[in-house]
Formats: structure tokens, C-alpha cells, sequence
């Protein structure tokens, strides 16, 4: 159980911040966030981080174990940051040239999502509050 609890409460926590900051920054509550990806900070990121530290704690640094996490926290990083983060970009100009087809032919398709990953900020956000809290429990 020790193991599951530092990464647990390191998502918990990275959730309610991105439920705070961003009903803060629209003035208003807005739980819909919880069913998003992206935002500060990366609950993927602290999920991931916070087992990393976790399994480094209790079976060392030095560990099969402890490779195998962190290996797999900067797969996870990598994909959050960077592989979705380039698929949103990559919407966002199909939905341009979607709008252009719209305009010139009539053309009907809907719209692709163009918020898909973190930005590095958010990633490293994430990956300290993971840190910290697999520290501190």
C-alpha cells in the first residue's frame, strides 16, 4: 500500500489544483476539467513521479524496480508533453483547413479537439509535486 499512496495523493492533489486555478481563472466553479487532459499541473506527471519516488524510497535508487518507474515516468512525461502536445497542434491546422473547405465547398466535418497534452511547465509541475509528495509520505 505504501507504494500506492504517495502517486495517489500526488494525482489528487495535481486534480484539485487544476479545478482551482482554473475556476479561479474563469470565476466560476468548473469540475469539467476533471475529465480533461492538459492543465496545471500534470496529474500524469505527479501520478507517475510520485511512484518513481516511491519505489526509489522503499527499494532504493539503485533498484530494478526503480528503473523500470523511472523509465516509464519519462515515457509517460514524453507522451504528455510532447507526442499529444504535437497531435493538438496538428488539430488545430486540420480545423483550419477544415474551416477553409467549409467556406469554399460546404464541406461538413467536425471539429477535432485541439487541447490534447501539457505544456513543459505543467509536465515539470507535475513531476516536483510527484516528487514532493513521495518525500514527504
Amino acid at each position: 500500500m505504501h507504494y500506492l499512496l504517495a502517486p495517489l495523493v500526488a494525482w489528487a492533489i495535481a486534480q484539485a489544483a487544476k479545478v482551482i486555478l482554473t475556476s479561479m481563472r474563469q470565476r466560476k466553479l468548473n469540475l469539467r476539467v476533471l475529465a480533461e487532459t492538459g492543465g496545471m499541473p500534470s496529474s500524469h506527471a505527479a501520478i507517475v513521479m510520485g511512484l518513481t519516488t516511491a519505489v526509489g524510497k522503499y527499494q532504493h535508487v539503485d533498484s530494478a524496480a526503480f528503473a523500470i518507474a523511472l523509465i516509464f515516468s519519462f515515457v509517460v512525461m514524453y507522451d504528455a508533453a510532447g507526442l499529444r502536445r504535437a497531435a493538438g497542434r496538428q488539430a488545430t491546422v486540420l480545423n483550419r483547413l477544415v474551416e477553409d473547405l467549409v467556406h469554399m465547398r460546404g464541406v461538413q466535418e467536425p471539429v477535432l479537439r485541439e487541447l490534447l497534452g501539457h505544456t513543459p511547465v505543467e509536465v515539470i509541475v507535475g513531476a516536483l509535486l510527484g516528487v514532493g509528495v513521495g518525500l514527504i509520505l
